[in-house]
């Protein structure tokens, strides 16, 4: 429920700040007096985009405010998933300021306008001429349906099982661009596969065989420093061995003068002994080193295929060939096991489709259920609205493929007068015959549904007497489980509201301004008068107006 609006610096309207209550409020005024202004004022609350010459003074910044009563909208978790705070009071901020950038707050909490709009659509539903034209979209019609057939829930599974049909969908159809293509690439990568498999990948295996082949290759060269290093070592005259036994046996005499010449004598012992593992390496190594020309030459093989594969697939080390070895080898095998992927799922695709139609089944089972009630209530208030004849043909049908909201065709059709063909509404209704149309459609929903609160502007147009007298009990009616607003020009309407208030302009200082009040009764009786005469009061009018209010 709207509790109150605030509006500062927007159009005409300088600062004004009004209260409501529930049951029935209706909004009256000359034209021009400022009534759309409110309109527009609500709407960028609501999360309308801002347009900056709607500033009236452009050095100010505009601020609208519009407080709801939420209590009875099961609006947490919305609140939750927006991490805002829940109040069951809730104050909705609009600021548009000088640079032309706005600001939107829920309870303080800055939020984005897709935000504002999405909770401003839950809290109130201004009804507009568009709204009107709405009538005649198949959307507007199955959403005025389900409503009734309680069919929220069903539609909420439903475009969640579409989602993910749609999603399986997608991918049976990847895995089949996926089987055509790799018809064509599988020889080519199975060929691929095979000669990084006939080569010796492994990590390090480059290098392993790169010093392999340095040594074959410079085997004479090896021998020959082998050879000498043996010597230097092993020479019985001068050989480093024989050298150091001397060494050693001097300091071994001298270890037991003192510390420092046992650990000289330790130290020498240490040399003496790794020298003499030198030697025997040297010696080991000379006698195991010989030319292997056979052996070079598969060394040689290894490397000139390691070295083409690379060049190949443009890469620079082994760890990188074993990668595309791996892919190559997903593809072949992917290409080889591709039928019973896409025969798995084409298998979970026809479940999902079976789920499908089976919640499509129920939902439309419970649209077909509804339609007759729907038809017959439309149908009893448009009589009572001055259309007797008017009669709806409404059929479901079902269509070929899955639709965003089920899998049914709706036709709705309506004719005005007997004898009359049946057309679409946008096509066969009148603007006055499309306005009672809605009003109904509204009052049948409201019986089904907690539907926010309602604005009517001025949906009694083309209307006028007995007519405009029972728009205005209808509204009444629904009113009292409601709130409803109705902005109107016809004093049957207005007289019906359980509060009354007028859209005016004042001049102050040679400037415009439009405000804002609620009349107290003998206001009302002056406003109805001068709805219906003008604004020179006769005695008729006034006891007219009256009249229409007890």
């Amino acid at each position: 429920m709207l509790v109150s609006l605030s509006i500062k610096n927007y159009a005409l309207i300088d600062h004004l700040n009004v209260s409501f209550t529930n049951g029935f409020t209706v909004i009256t005024g000359e034209t021009g007096a400022g009534k759309s202004i409110l309109l527009g004022g609500l709407a960028l609350v609501l999360g309308k985009r801002a347009d900056l010459s709607s500033l009236r003074d452009k050095e100010k910044k505009c601020v609208i405010e519009a407080e709801f009563s939420i209590s009875k909208y099961n609006l947490k978790s919305f609140f939750n998933e927006n991490d805002v705070d829940y109040e069951e009071n809730t104050i909705i901020r609009r600021e548009i300021l000088p640079s032309g950038k706005s600001r939107a707050f829920i309870n303080d909490s800055p939020v984005r306008l897709a935000t504002l709009t999405t909770l401003g659509d839950s809290l109130i539903d201004v009804h507009s001429q568009n709204q009107t034209l709405q009538l005649g979209d198949n959307a507007y019609q199955f959403k005025v349906i389900d409503g009734l057939a309680s069919n929220a829930d069903l539609l909420a599974t439903y475009e969640k099982n579409l989602r993910l049909f749609k999603k399986e969908a997608k991918a049976l159809e990847l895995l089949q661009q996926v089987k055509q293509e790799g018809i064509k690439e599988h020889d080519y990568n199975t060929f691929l596969l095979s000669e990084l498999e006939s080569a010796p990948l492994k990590e390090g295996i480059l290098e392993e065989l790169e010093e392999q082949y340095e040594q074959l290759n410079n085997v004479e060269n090896i021998m020959e420093h082998l050879s000498k290093g043996h010597q230097l070592i092993s020479d019985e005259q001068v050989g480093i061995l024989t050298l150091l036994a001397e060494l050693k046996q001097a300091s071994s005499k001298l270890a037991g003068f003192g510390a420092q010449f046992t650990s000289l004598n330790d130290r020498v012992q240490s040399v003496f002994i790794e020298v003499d593992d030198i030697f025997e390496e040297f010696e080991s190594l000379e006698n195991n080193v010989e030319a292997n020309p056979k052996l070079l030459e598969e060394v040689n093989v290894k490397l000139q295929l390691l070295y083409d594969l690379q060049k190949k697939h443009g890469v620079l080390e082994v760890k990188e060939l074993l990668q595309i070895k791996e892919d190559l080898a997903q593809k072949v095998d992917a290409t080889e096991n591709i039928d019973a992927a896409i025969q798995a799922k084409e298998a979970e695709i026809a479940a999902q489709e079976k789920a499908l139609n089976t919640i499509c089944t129920k939902i439309s089972k419970q649209r077909k259920a509804i339609i007759p009630e729907l038809k017959q209530q439309l149908e009893s208030i448009l009589a009572s609205l001055g259309m007797p004849s008017a009669e709806f043909k409404i059929e479901i049908n079902e269509a070929p493929s899955f639709m965003y909201n089920g899998k049914d065709e709706l036709v709705f059709q309506f004719s005005a007068n007997k004898g009359s063909s049946f057309g679409e509404l946008k096509k066969v209704a009148s603007g006055g015959e499309l306005s009672r149309i809605m009003l109904a459609i509204k009052a049948v929903l409201a019986k089904y549904e907690d539907l926010p609160t309602l604005m009517f502007d001025e949906i009694d147009t083309g209307v006028s007497g007995e007519i405009s007298n029972r728009m205005g009990v209808i509204m009444q009616e629904m009113s009292s489980s409601m709130q409803i607003f109705s902005i109107t020009h016809l004093p049957q309407v207005a007289s019906k509201g359980n509060h009354h208030y007028k859209v005016y302009k004042e001049d102050k200082n040679n400037v415009t301004h439009t405000q804002m009040k609620q009349l107290t009764t003998e206001e009302r009786v002056v406003e109805l008068a001068e709805m219906l005469g003008g604004k020179d009061l006769s005695d008729s009018a006034i006891a007219h107006a009256r009249q229409l209010l007890n």
